[in-house]
């Protein structure tokens, strides 16, 4: 008699069916070796070949630290045991990104990951989880980003999805051993110069050890429900986009924001910099006008008020 099927198993490959029906391009599994990208690959295989869906592996190797491409390399051997071919790809990263290096090696992920889906027309699946979610949310709330930082990651956006959100990585580790996975641990994960691997370690902790636990679930939570706000509220301003004074006046000031940080960005304003500040200086030129030259923005672009019309202009040199 066959042994059970392990429940969590069976979750993962049905949140990855789900994600699978809703799009029915190729599929791209980014794998880096650790517990929850393989045990997204090793659900993603089950699946995908019971869909006949076309699948492959794609290990990024961001050189950071010694050794990175062997890591690469198992990673991708792991892949091919579970029957999926994989491909390692090797990306630079900027040592003196102001942005620090987690952001800077996000950047260089993601876009090699946007080109190999553009080469297959593909989606990428992402290993994201529940946890993930959690530490990404309170990661906003230290920046005061606003609703749209705090509403975390979506299931799915463009060619990117992420089947296992709902899942912990205590599931993740789970189903590799079901499945005789060893992961790799990424020393920056505990690295302790890293936010995010305070947050991890230190702070999730002891919000669980005050709060009575269930902290990172009612994170997911309100990252659910402010994101079904930010994207009411995105959708109304795509509907009121204007530089015009009186039309801008009249909106409601979540809407409003979103507006005119829409048109800084459109005018060439850096995303990473332009911060909230930025935005309430540019809307004091639309509701508490009183002769304001300028307001300069990240990225050598300034706001001003002409007349009864809000323009983007490139910020001088001096003066």
């Amino acid at each position: 008699m066959p042994g059970r099927l392990d429940p969590v198993v069976a979750r993962a490959r049905s949140l990855v069916r789900a994600a699978l029906e809703d799009d029915p391009r190729p599929v791209i599994v980014a794998l880096s070796g650790g517990a929850d990208s393989l045990a997204l690959t090793a659900a993603t295989a089950f699946v995908a070949e019971r869909m006949a869906r076309p699948l492959r592996a794609v290990v990024i190797d961001h050189g950071l630290q010694e050794a990175s491409i062997e890591a690469a390399r198992v990673a991708a051997s792991a892949a091919h045991s579970l029957g999926v071919a994989a491909e390692v790809i090797e990306v630079e990263v900027a040592p003196a990104d102001p942005r620090g290096m987690e952001a800077a090696a996000r950047e260089a992920r993601y876009a090699a990951l946007g080109r190999a889906a553009a080469d297959d027309d593909a989606q990428v699946l992402l290993a994201h989880t529940l946890d993930d979610q959690a530490e990404t949310v309170l990661l906003g709330l230290g920046r005061g980003s606003g609703a749209r930082s705090l509403a975390g990651m979506s299931g799915r956006r463009g060619r990117l999805v992420r089947p296992l959100l709902p899942l912990r990585r205590a599931d993740t580790e789970r189903i590799c051993r079901a499945h005789g996975l060893d992961w790799w641990s990424d020393p920056h994960n505990a690295d302790a110069r890293l936010r995010r691997a305070r947050v991890r370690h230190e702070l999730l902790p002891l919000m669980e050890e005050i709060l009575g636990g269930g902290v990172a679930q009612a994170l997911a939570r309100t990252a659910d429900l402010l994101r079904a706000d930010a994207d009411a509220l995105d959708a109304a301003a795509d509907d009121a986009m204007t530089d015009g004074i009186e039309a801008l006046t009249v909106l409601a000031p979540a809407v409003r924001s979103r507006v005119l940080r829409r048109a800084a960005l459109a005018a060439g304003a850096r995303p990473g910099e332009l911060t909230a500040a930025h935005v309430g200086e540019i809307d004091a030129l639309v509701t508490r006008w009183h002769g304001q030259r300028r307001v300069e923005l990240p990225g050598g672009v300034s706001a001003v008020r002409v007349g009864n019309r809000l323009r983007f202009v490139p910020t001088p040199v001096a003066g």
